[in-house]
């Protein structure tokens, strides 16, 4: 423990937002890192606690306290306090594979285990995380790491999404000869299509695949599994068959359809399409009266999208009454107050039906219970997801029953939940497979 006294002797300090109104004019990252000497104090504020909680993973009454990867937070916390940027590298890379994702996009569920937040506030653990892999691949301490020898056994894994790319990387880094089947242009899944570009750049995303390229996974994209290639070539070219295919399917409302009315994913990846592509988003916000029905990640996701597209106006609707809880407001809201000078949320309020105009187009949208309408020329919908999506379930089903070997992970497995428990949930995968395989497993 390198600051015995830090949790007493330093406060919380949180990653300085740029200003509210000015980023929405840009896609590039809403925090500004903090000095390393801040950062460094940060770090000594870690207790290490006889019990780290931070990194139990553990579910007591059904709510998940601490790190799903069981990361050494102390361990690093420590080191990173006394400038070994190397050492704080080795530990935090011996649980978790993409921390630069997971420090970026992860709710942080340690934090809410750190004891420390019990006497004052939690120790920055995401953000000290974040900085650890920062610097890493800065200063070239990041580099391929192919095995040194390699098995016979070839397994595929349907889905470049957290959940495949965990399942790929741990089983290459076992010796296995992997493939990486994607649907869409560029592999990531959910963090290239789903997550905006300001809370993950895509140039992330992309420095990871081409380092696990280099590392002798292979990706292919453009491949519809089941169809191309069918189920019977899987089969015959490959022991074992992943399936990380997300859920993704979005729970059915029933005014969707209507013109000018989009799921939230279905937005997202347009807008990021759009930004890959560098071509006009195919579903914009520019210019238009918005109301987004939803109040989870996406629907603050949206909000960010929607500002820096140029909307008009936006309205939130939120079915639950307000609470201390879902009061709470995040960057989007904060983006949202600054345009538009007051709070987007409305609670207790529901669809009860639109107005569209002779193209078919929405134009408003009237309010359960008061009759209220509000003009709307785009209607989003983060109506939550109900599961795999029709087309997947039906690849697995085909695969199966070619008598190969078939595994799920991530939100495919467990539905729809955060990108860390879709990393820890491929590693899983990934030591079953490996242990079917081989008879036993060496991944921990």
């Amino acid at each position: 423990m390198g600051k015995p006294t830090g949790f007493l002797d330093y406060t919380r300090v949180d990653c300085p937002s740029r200003d509210a109104a000015a980023r929405t004019g840009d896609y590039a990252p809403v925090e500004l890192p903090l000095s390393e000497r801040n950062r460094r104090r940060q770090s000594g504020r870690c207790m290490d606690c006889g019990v780290p909680f931070c990194q139990a993973g553990a579910s007591f009454e059904g709510v998940l306290l601490g790190c799903p990867l069981h990361n050494l937070i102390p361990e690093w916390n420590d080191l990173l306090w006394n400038g070994d940027h190397e050492g704080a590298l080795q530990r935090l890379l011996k649980t978790s594979p993409f921390p630069e994702f997971t420090g970026r996009v992860c709710p942080a569920l340690c934090e809410k285990a750190c004891v420390c937040g019990r006497i004052s506030q939690p120790v920055t653990i995401r953000d000290n995380e974040r900085t650890i892999i920062d610097y890493a691949f800065e200063n070239d301490l990041i580099q391929p790491m192919p095995p040194a020898a390699r098995s016979d056994k070839r397994i595929a894994v349907v889905g470049s999404g957290p959940a495949g790319l965990s399942a790929a990387y741990y089983l290459n880094r076992r010796g296995h000869h992997v493939t990486v089947f994607e649907k869409d242009p560029l592999p990531g899944g959910l963090l290239t299509y789903g997550i905006p570009e300001m809370k993950l750049p895509k140039q992330i995303v992309a420095r990871r695949i081409a380092l696990m390229e280099r590392e002798g996974v292979e990706f292919r994209t453009n491949c519809h599994v089941g169809q191309q290639p069918g189920a019977d070539e899987l089969a015959a070219q490959f022991d074992l068959v992943i399936f990380c295919c997300g859920a993704q399917q979005p729970r059915q409302l029933p005014f969707a359809g209507a013109g000018g009315v989009f799921y939230a994913l279905d937005y997202l990846r347009a807008s990021a399409q759009s930004l890959l592509e560098k071509t006009d988003s195919a579903v914009t916000a520019a210019g238009k009266q918005v109301v987004l029905v939803g109040a989870g990640d996406s629907a603050s996701d949206c909000i960010s999208v929607a500002l820096r597209q140029g909307c008009r106006s936006i309205t939130q609707l939120i079915r639950k009454p307000r609470t201390e809880q879902t009061e709470k407001r995040d960057h989007a809201h904060e983006e949202a107050e600054a345009i538009f000078g007051a709070d987007i949320r409305r609670y207790e309020t529901q669809i009860e039906s639109l107005t569209c105009g002779k193209d078919g187009a929405v134009r408003a949208v009237t309010l359960q219970g008061s009759g209220e309408q509000l003009p709307c020329d785009l209607l989003l919908l983060a109506s939550g997801f109900s599961g795999c999506e029709p087309a997947s379930l039906e690849a697995y089903d085909a695969v199966r029953k070619t008598g190969v070997p078939v595994l799920t992970a991530g939100d495919m497995a467990s539905g729809a939940s955060l990108v860390v428990l879709a990393i820890a949930g491929g590693k899983q995968a990934a030591a079953q497979a490996d242990a079917s395989l081989m008879g036993y497993t060496n991944i921990l």
